[in-house]
């Protein structure tokens, strides 16, 4: 007879996911230092800047530029993780400003406020039992590190990230388990400048300095492991890969192994991070390519012996790609260009919505590494109608998320896989990292800003806050 779980695994870590640079606003308070992610603006030029290929470092009349203020969670943490202990939420995933801490990146000390501000967070968090989950870089770089070492194409890099993680570990010791070195680490290679501030000039070798900083950022991920494990050997440390599989648009053996080929290309880190060296496909591209890496002879070691203990990783949609350049209909809105799948229906940004895709990425990243998974990013983005009190009818977020939900209990209850937890991306509205809109929401709660940066801040739930309280109150047996 056929048993279904009719719940999820106890200790099922439900709750919530944000990034400092989208929700805390407060860009230059209390010390903090000029990032990337600030001179990042709203409109036209977001996407040549967050491609590295218009250069902005600082900040102008002619532009608005979301982070500077964002939701202020900086001034209304307090509120909004009651609101967050309300849905019953057993960890809250969110990020450390790398400029809150060192403001220009090579400081010789760090900046008290910023470490009380965490402090703050974090006991605010502990004080209702919700254990933090917390992304050390979320599309973070001191602008300082840019204009003098050119970001991550620089190995000095690799010091300043590694006293990041020194002061982190030891302040936040007993206070934090569960850390992630790199938000979506495979973005550099889509957004160069948002993923890892790099900037291009005309004539560079774009692929080799884009692989040269990757390297960079796993060595630094290895060694941030390596850190962790002295300062609390309980620590558990993830990578975070920006998933999704990616189809055959027939069984064409050409467009399969197209395919194939796609997914190898955000593999390949989480290879590097998880098995704990370069995978021979990785190198033969590189090779195949011209991409010229410079690795020291300590490297090979350092990354095998520090590898993470979990993945984690977004999950919006699924992919399709073809080996027919005659096949070329695109779907709008996706960093990830991927063909238009007849078989989805997509979001009201192109995003194609495809919950048995989460259950089957689920599959393919547990065969591949035999580690415990974590889904540290998944919703639906949509334009919300609030009432006058505003209180949002998001039926459409309610669907998407149920979808996505049992595709989860599926992979777990009938395909084995280990899953530790799921954070909704955007538990509350935010600033947008693709298109810097307010008005692509994915929250439980609702916060009164425009696109224009108009509007009262005020916070006010969801018709989907009370359904994913009865989720998380049942452990997934209600949907």
């Amino acid at each position: 007879m056929k048993t279904e779980m009719k719940q999820f695994p106890e200790g099922f870590l439900w709750g919530g996911a944000t990034a400092a640079n989208q929700c805390e606003g407060a860009y230059l308070a209390d010390g903090k230092g000029l990032s990337t992610v600030d001179v990042i603006p709203a409109g036209k030029d977001r996407f040549p800047v967050m491609l590295g290929e218009l250069k902005m470092l600082s900040c102008d009349e002619a532009h608005q530029y979301p982070s500077h203020e964002a939701i202020d969670f900086y001034h209304h943490y307090k509120e909004d993780i009651a609101l967050f202990a309300e849905m019953g939420f057993k960890t809250f995933r969110m990020s450390i400003s790398w400029t809150r801490i060192f403001p220009n990146g090579d400081d010789p000390t760090p900046n008290e406020a910023g470490l009380k501000f965490y402090d703050d967070v974090f006991d605010e968090c502990l004080k209702y039992g919700i254990e933090p989950l917390v992304t050390i870089t979320h599309f973070d770089v001191p602008i300082h590190l840019v204009e003098t070492l050119g970001s991550w194409r620089s190995r000095e890099m690799i010091v300043h990230y590694e006293r990041l993680c020194e002061v982190l570990f030891e302040r936040y010791k007993n206070k934090v388990t569960y850390w992630l070195t790199f938000n979506e680490i495979n973005m550099l290679l889509h957004l160069p400048f948002m993923g890892a501030g790099l900037l291009f000039e005309e004539g560079d070798d774009v692929l080799s300095i884009k692989y040269q900083a990757a390297h960079h950022q796993l060595m630094a991920s290895a060694l941030a492991t390596k850190i962790a494990k002295r300062i609390n050997p309980n620590f558990k440390i993830g990578c975070m890969l920006a998933a999704g599989v990616t189809y055959a648009n027939t069984c064409a053996p050409e467009d399969a192994f197209k395919a194939m080929t796609k997914e190898r290309e955000s593999y390949f880190f989480i290879d590097v991070q998880s098995r704990g060296e370069y995978p021979n496909y990785a190198l033969k591209m590189m090779e195949n390519e011209g991409i010229h890496v410079q690795m020291e002879p300590e490297d090979a070691q350092i990354l095998k012996e520090n590898t993470v203990d979990f993945i984690s990783f977004s999950y919006y949609a699924s992919r399709l790609t073809s080996a027919d350049p005659k096949v070329n209909a695109t779907t709008e809105g996706n960093v990830f260009a991927s063909l238009k799948n007849p078989y989805l229906k997509a979001s009201e940004w192109g995003w194609q919505i495809d919950p048995l895709g989460l259950r089957t990425t689920l599959n393919m990243l547990y065969d591949r590494y035999q580690k415990p998974l974590f889904i540290v990013e998944n919703g639906l983005g949509a334009v919300d109608m609030p009432d006058e009190n505003g209180y949002v009818e998001d039926d459409y977020r309610i669907d998407y998320l149920r979808a996505h939900v049992q595709a989860m209990r599926d992979a777990i209850a009938l395909d084995g896989v280990d899953l530790m937890g799921y954070t909704p991306w955007g538990c509350i509205d935010l600033v947008s990292a693709s298109t810097g809109e307010m008005k692509k929401r994915y929250g439980f709660i609702y916060v009164d800003k425009d696109n224009e940066g108009n509007g009262t801040l005020k916070r006010s739930k969801k018709k989907s806050f009370e359904w994913y309280k009865n989720v998380i109150n049942s452990n997934g047996t209600t949907l």
